[in-house]
């Protein structure tokens, strides 16, 4: 995590790591969602500058950013990381999410999810650019929040840790 964040005035431009990725337009947003594939058809959603999901290839939540914090997959949990700063350090909080608090947070990305699932499908969104170019972006898209939405199991393998 960077020491010093920027507000991202063009997602679709910084985020190069997605190949392919699209800008969706929806009609409740006045912010394009921007959503692409990392390696290994790990799918990135932005719904703006202050949530984005990102998923393994099989539909799991790997890493969140909601409302400032990030979020980390634990395996049975999320970790909510805050970053506390000094004018000399920053240091990051963690949190590791109560099964209440996990199963809002599960519920309200799914929501979103669901919306986004629902206006590709229901030709409401409105797709700005896809880069590079690819006709089955929407289909790949919304194959990828489907599995998503279906799984059983909402949380990816937990990151391994480092070893000194």
């Amino acid at each position: 995590m960077a020491r010093i964040e920027s507000d991202r005035e063009d997602l679709m431009r910084e985020a190069t790591g997605l190949n392919p990725r699209g800008e969706i337009q929806l009609p409740q947003m006045d912010t394009p969602v921007v959503a692409g594939f990392r390696s290994n058809d790990r799918c990135s959603v932005y719904f703006d500058a202050e949530r984005c999901y990102h998923f393994d290839a099989h539909g799991r939540l790997r890493r969140a950013f909601v409302d400032g914090h990030l979020y980390r997959t634990q395996g049975e949990t999320l970790a909510r990381l805050a970053r506390e700063r000094t004018d000399t350090q920053t240091t990051l909080l963690r949190h590791d999410l109560t099964s209440d608090e996990l199963a809002e947070f599960i519920t309200t990305m799914r929501q979103h999810l669901q919306d986004l699932v629902a206006h590709l499908d229901g030709g409401t969104a409105h797709v700005l650019r896809v880069v590079p170019v690819t006709p089955a972006f929407t289909d790949r898209l919304t194959h990828a929040l489907q599995k998503a939405l279906a799984t059983d199991q909402a949380l990816a393998a937990p990151f391994p840790t480092r070893r000194r």
